[in-house]
């Protein structure tokens, strides 16, 4: 192949990128840098390969050449080759690289050979942002999975207490109590949960009794989240700040979605009903 060649191959690679045309992108940037694997440019050539392979979902090959990217790249700087690294190795299941590019990026995370399970603190992510986009939060389990917290609304296609992989850069923030919270889009899900998502209604006369309800479900590994702290809001206004309430319980008749095992359910809205009959009610048709 003459140089000729070689600087076409280059412009048809970075005319591709600027397109957005990932298949292209992602395949002229590989078979340039499997030619010239070790010259000064090769890095960001490598680079931008395992990235088109990144945004077609494509995790494999994000992975094998996310390895060569951050065999390229300098460890401690931040540089985001580790961190595309970190997250196509989390999804392969590969624990030992992915550490190693956390910690190459400049993070630290724990030690061990298995996955990942520490506590990095809440954030909001976006579920399933292709469709519907319904944003939530969750404990980050390591620099790029998450278990979900809140409960999503049926027909989302999520569950309380699923883990998920979301992406690094931020789409949006919510603020609460004053400190902003990084938003991030859900990449995929990374593991199930078996616990289903039941709606009933509920008439609390004080927040206070909405809140024990909450806590009961809580307590037992469960979750019950009232619908008046769900806010629909367009896809321009959720990628932008939105202001939080941290205590959102409202009195009142009103829709609650639970997650627990439905064999369950009545007991313990028996049980809350029963601790204070004279405020607290509920109806609906709780199907095992």
């Amino acid at each position: 192949m003459s140089r000729e060649d070689d600087r076409e191959l280059y412009e048809r690679a970075r005319q591709a990128w600027e397109a957005e045309d990932w298949p292209v992108a992602g395949e002229l940037w590989e078979r340039l840098v499997r030619r010239y694997p070790d010259i000064p440019a090769a890095a960001a050539w490598w680079y931008n390969a395992a990235l088109a392979h990144k945004f077609l979902r494509n995790w494999a090959k994000a992975y094998e050449l996310g390895r060569e990217a951050a065999a390229r790249a300098e460890r401690g700087s931040q540089d985001p080759a580790f961190w595309n690294l970190g997250i196509a190795a989390t999804i392969m299941e590969d624990w030992a690289t992915a550490r190693d590019a956390w910690r190459g990026f400049g993070l630290t995370v724990p030690d061990g050979e298995g996955e990942i399970v520490a506590d990095f603190g809440a954030t909001p992510v976006r579920l399933n942002p292709q469709a519907g986009g319904e944003v939530v939060w969750a404990l980050r389990l390591c620099p790029t999975r998450a278990r979900v917290l809140s409960v999503p609304t049926p027909g989302s296609g999520r569950r309380f207490g699923e883990v998920v992989v979301h992406d690094g850069a931020p789409n949006g923030e919510r603020e609460v109590d004053g400190r902003a919270y990084p938003v991030f889009d859900e990449l995929l899900l990374f593991r199930a949960s078996e616990l289903p998502t039941t709606s009933v209604e509920v008439t609390a006369r004080t927040p206070a009794d909405v809140r024990a309800l909450a806590d009961l479900f809580d307590e037992r590994g469960y979750a019950a989240e009232p619908v008046s702290g769900v806010r629909t809001i367009c896809a321009c206004c959720s990628e932008g700040s939105v202001s939080q309430d941290r205590d959102h319980q409202v009195a009142g008749g009103q829709r609650v979605h639970l997650a627990a095992p439905v064999d369950e359910i009545p007991a313990l809205l028996e049980g809350w009903r029963a601790a204070a009959p004279e405020r607290r009610s509920w109806t609906g048709h709780v199907e095992g």
